[in-house]
């Protein structure tokens, strides 16, 4: 596999839009970083890191509306990606939806949102948006 990152998001996606609860991915410390984001800024309901195995498993428990069963994650998109890398400075750091939606940067501090990355003053590589 090419791109850990972009399979993790599809993961997601593919069950959100199969109404399924919880979802299984293969863990990594960089899909571990982003899932704790997707978990503080309320798009999932909660996960666990298991250590079976060599590599390890994460599982999410995916949120939806409690009435209307609309899930909380409308879109996950990949911006950098392996074949073109997409970095951002500390001035043209992305706002996704007028800072309604969450851009993941990977910077030298760690992987953080575009709203923490311009609170420390750093830039980085734009990993994904999410709203």
């Amino acid at each position: 596999m090419t791109d850990p990152i972009a399979d993790f998001l599809t993961r997601i996606r593919n069950a959100i839009s199969a109404g399924h609860k919880v979802v299984e991915i293969p863990a990594s410390n960089l899909k571990k970083d982003i899932t704790k984001i997707l978990y503080d800024k309320g798009y999932i309901l909660s996960y666990k890191f298991e250590d079976e195995g060599p590599q390890g498993t994460i599982k999410i428990a995916l949120k939806y509306h409690p009435k209307s069963k609309m899930p909380a994650i409308k879109s996950l998109e990949r911006i950098s990606r392996p074949g073109l890398r997409k970095y951002a400075g500390v001035d043209e750091l992305p706002r996704v939806l007028n800072g309604l939606g969450v851009a993941i940067l990977s910077t030298s501090q760690g992987v953080m949102t575009d709203k923490e990355a311009r609170t420390l003053k750093v830039g980085g590589e734009v990993l994904c948006y999410v709203y």
